[in-house]
């Protein structure tokens, strides 16, 4: 009898195990079957390391990329292949949060039940939100200079423009070097972190608007530097008297390092985080780079250069794209998305501050315009705008110029930067403005 139980206790722990084995196996399989089936080893979906099937269009239909048996081939228009080619992808799958690489499952058309087999044998085609005609205009805008472009729905949350510079011409790719430090494989708008300069006192404007008392009634005399413990913050001139509006509008430094005190080390480091700038977005899988910020509580002067937008201050531009879509859209956004479907709805963000500090910001953003960069030089756009001119050690500074327009039928926001190009209102500006146009004269 004691031998009975002893095999009945055997058999019955072989089965527990065998149960558990098959839930391991099936979970996986769930989790990442995909991934096996778009393995590289894969012959039916892969010819000399390269994906053979599946086509890429843009939201309007034009074709991007076709995979093709071992090659791909892309656009006739060299202009819309480089354009397009952060987001779409090389033939060798260099870049790692393009289309060709990040989708690789949609384009193979795998599911669990078919694995990769299609009827045609030529995949799927997929379509993601970008408009190549867009594209390429914000391409040539940035004239071949090092920068980034990036425009999404505020609404919708569609990626309509996504440019990185420097790149190449996928069609005729270079040769690969492993110590390639250009950044011609890295989409800088989803994975890299830069010094954001002025375009980050929207952050601490947010910060003061909705925790310090008397921002309404604010007044700073800036004599175009001041002092914190003996050492200097410069402003570029003088600005004289300035209150909250016109300190943002002139990006006055010095009223902007005395305010950043007055929210206060803890407060700043809340807010980076409430407005989703150390945070990563999913993008359709896609995960974007998370900012980096530092607020010290112990040195005043670099907690003053921090809210500036310098000291340790690193931003991810599609993080800051999202924040100008929330002050457009009442205090809260959307999570971009790259893949195209008529059926997929808008996913909103955590709120990121409130509606009447969204209005009180769009209100200042639009002085900006009309007191500063001035609206002429953005015909028939209602646009609203912050400028940044970010300090790089032994270059020329970044140009930033973040925002949005205010359209029933294009409510897009913004963010352009053109690395070592010089001042912001002046440089990137021109480049927002020619991307802007395009999407409204569509």
């Amino acid at each position: 009898m004691k031998k009975l139980e002893k095999r009945a206790i055997i058999c019955l722990t072989l089965a527990a195990v065998l149960f558990l084995g098959i839930c391991v196996f099936v979970y996986r399989y769930v989790a990442h079957g995909a991934d096996w089936a778009t393995f590289y080893a894969n012959q039916s979906i892969y010819k000399d390391g390269r994906l053979a099937i599946g086509r890429i269009y843009d939201v309007n239909g034009t074709l991007l990329a076709e995979n093709k048996g071992g090659t791909v081939e892309y656009s006739e228009d060299e202009s819309i292949r480089r354009a397009t080619l952060h987001a779409v992808g090389d033939m060798d799958g260099n870049i790692a949060t393009s289309a060709e690489s990040a989708f690789k499952s949609q384009l193979v058309g795998y599911n669990l039940l078919t694995g990769t087999y299609s009827v045609t044998g030529r995949g799927n085609d997929i379509t993601l939100t970008i408009d190549a005609d867009v594209c390429k205009a914000a391409y040539e805008a940035l004239g071949g200079r090092d920068g980034l472009v990036g425009v999404y729905n505020y609404e919708t949350g569609e990626i309509i423009c996504m440019v990185s510079s420097p790149g190449f011409d996928p069609a005729n790719p270079p040769e690969v070097n492993p110590d390639d430090t250009s950044g011609i494989y890295i989409n800088k708008f989803l994975s890299a972190n830069l010094i954001p300069g002025s375009i980050f006192k929207l952050v601490t404007s947010a910060a003061a608007i909705e925790n310090v008392q008397g921002m309404d009634s604010y007044s700073y005399t800036c004599s175009g530097v001041s002092y914190i413990n003996g050492e200097k913050v410069t402003c570029t001139s003088a600005h004289g008297t300035v209150d909250f509006e016109s300190a943002l509008a002139k990006s006055c430094n010095c009223a902007f390092a005395d305010i950043t005190q007055r929210v206060g080390s803890t407060l700043m480091s809340e807010y980076v985080e409430k407005l989703g700038l150390t945070s990563s977005y999913d993008i359709d899988g896609i995960r974007t780079s998370k900012g980096s910020f530092e607020f010290p509580d112990n040195a005043p002067l670099n907690l003053a250069w921090a809210g500036i937008g310098q000291y340790n201050d690193e931003l991810n531009p599609c993080s800051m794209m999202v924040y100008m879509g929330a002050i457009a859209n009442g205090g809260t956004s959307t999570v971009p998305k790259l893949l195209h479907s008529a059926l997929s709805s808008a996913e909103e963000t955590d709120r990121m501050i409130e509606e009447s500090t969204a209005e009180k910001l769009t209100s200042m953003m639009k002085n900006n315009v009309v007191s500063n960069y001035g609206e002429s030089n953005f015909p028939g756009l209602d646009i609203y705008a912050k400028s940044g001119t970010a300090e790089v050690y032994g270059k020329q500074p970044n140009a930033w110029f973040a925002g949005f327009i205010k359209n029933e039928d294009n409510p897009y926001a913004f963010v352009v930067c053109v690395e070592n190009g010089g001042y912001g209102s002046s440089v990137a500006g021109p480049v927002a403005n020619q991307v802007l146009q395009a999407i409204v004269n569509r």
